[in-house]
């Protein structure tokens, strides 16, 4: 009798496992039609060994249907199969061949649709967990990486401190007990200085270890967020503790004097110590506003008018150091868009710290022109200038190139800082050029008002 395999598995089989098998191309990002790598799609050994054991047992059913002897052994051996296969048992033994076969077709159908369903699993997640910000990586029993998502493979580059940062995860990895989980903090100088904090866990299934997976999380800028709010509420508390302080010793001195002279010098520096209390809070409040309000209300402004405000109000600062603020205003006028009281602090910012360090009888001059879309307003003065080793930090908040001379002029050290973040919040800039005592020139540039509307 003639037995052809090809009869076990009808055409419409094959071509729904064809159809499942181009939907894990698409799924995977390849094209249907295109050979697909097992190893890529998760398939587990044991599938190809499944159905290398079908095929063989096609094979023997092939060349023992001829001998009746055999027949009832293979009948029971396919069922064996079937069973292995996953399939559930057969209510009663099958009387015929072909019952047989079909059990086991069934089978294979079965164990494929699983394989497929794993390996679609395995794919989304793959993707899942390329979606993270923590590099992840998995190794299995033997130490060996298996896995490695996105920022794992960006993480860990040909840079020097990414070598070390590798090293480092290698050995939290190797040093994972089973069943156990370690942490360590990661610091890289750079540049960029970078801080890494590591996490280690083991993996097993309640039986035996399956390997470690790693979690890899950049900190840096938390750790960058965390310095400088420490440093505001250190110089927040410095700046009010000092004249406070003063304020108490003036008062209980005053309390105690009789002489209407110097009862009255008292009086006029706890007015000062008063002032400048109120500058600083003043400032904080500015400054606290200006940086929650990272998009203003948007109108156009005339930088004419904002130079011409900003000047009338240091104007009296200006004649008390014998300082003259001379305007050279754009021409013809230009406008920007933006918040009329933000762009008014910022170059009044400028201005009162040109007159605060310029020599008395000296000038500070403020022009304004248009270079290109942008706006440039430069604020110049003969002054003491900068040193060089300053020039970065002069817009960080409470930062004094010269402590003593900021405190005798009632400086707050927050005035920069709040033109800084003006510029950020009209998407322009600001920075500073200065020789120490031959003057510094600020330059603040503003997008026009088209360009700003884009």
């Amino acid at each position: 009798m003639y037995f052809n395999p090809y009869d076990l598995f009808p055409f419409h089989r094959a071509a729904a496992r064809s159809a499942r098998w181009a939907e894990l191309q698409c799924l995977e990002g390849a094209a249907p039609g295109s050979q697909l790598v097992l190893a890529d799609l998760g398939v587990p050994p044991y599938a190809v060994a499944v159905a290398v054991v079908v095929v063989v047992a096609v094979a023997v059913a092939g060349y023992t249907l001829g001998s009746r002897r055999g027949v009832g052994a293979l009948r029971q051996r396919l069922v064996a199969l079937g069973s292995r296969l996953g399939a559930d048992s057969l209510p009663e033994e099958p009387r015929e061949l072909e019952d047989a076969l079909g059990f086991v077709e069934r089978a294979t159908d079965r164990a494929a649709e699983a394989v497929a369903e794993s390996s679609a699993d395995a794919i989304r997640l793959r993707r899942a967990l390329d979606t993270l910000p923590q590099a992840v990586i998995v190794c299995d029993e033997h130490g060996d990486p298996v896995f490695h998502n996105a920022r794992a493979v960006a993480l860990m580059g040909n840079r020097h401190s990414d070598a070390l940062a590798a090293q480092a995860v290698d050995e939290l990895l190797a040093s994972t007990a089973p069943g156990a989980s370690e942490e360590r903090t990661l610091e890289l100088y750079g540049p960029p200085r970078r801080t890494l904090a590591v996490r280690t866990m083991s993996l097993d299934n309640g039986q035996r270890a399956l390997g470690v997976i790693a979690v890899i999380d950049d900190v840096s800028e938390r750790r960058r967020l965390e310095e400088v709010r420490r440093d505001f509420v250190a110089n927040v508390s410095h700046e009010l503790k000092t004249p406070m302080g003063a304020l108490g010793l003036l008062a209980e001195t005053l309390l105690a004097e009789t002489e209407p002279e110097v009862s009255r010098r008292l009086a006029e520096r706890v007015h000062h110590e008063a002032f400048r209390i109120s500058r600083v809070i003043d400032d904080l409040l500015d400054l606290t506003r200006i940086e929650s309000e990272e998009s203003p209300p948007r109108e156009p402004v005339l930088v004419n008018l904002v130079m011409a405000e900003a000047a009338e109000r240091v104007r009296a600062a200006a004649e008390q150091r014998s300082v003259e603020v001379k305007l050279e205003e754009p021409s013809p006028p230009v406008a920007v868009l933006g918040d009329r009281r933000q762009l008014t602090s910022a170059v009044y910012n400028l201005l009162e710290n040109a007159v605060k360090f310029s020599y008395e009888g000296g000038v500070v001059l403020a022009s304004g022109r248009v270079e290109g879309d942008d706006v440039v307003i430069t604020v110049a003065d003969k002054g003491i200038g900068i040193p060089a080793r300053d020039l970065e930090r002069v817009f960080e908040r409470f930062y004094r190139v010269d402590h003593g001379r900021s405190r005798q002029t009632g400086g707050t050290g927050l005035g920069l800082a709040i033109t800084r973040h003006v510029a950020q919040n009209h998407h322009g800039s600001v920075r500073v050029e200065s020789r120490e005592g031959e003057g510094a020139t600020f330059t603040l540039v503003l997008p026009v008002q088209g360009r700003s509307e884009q």
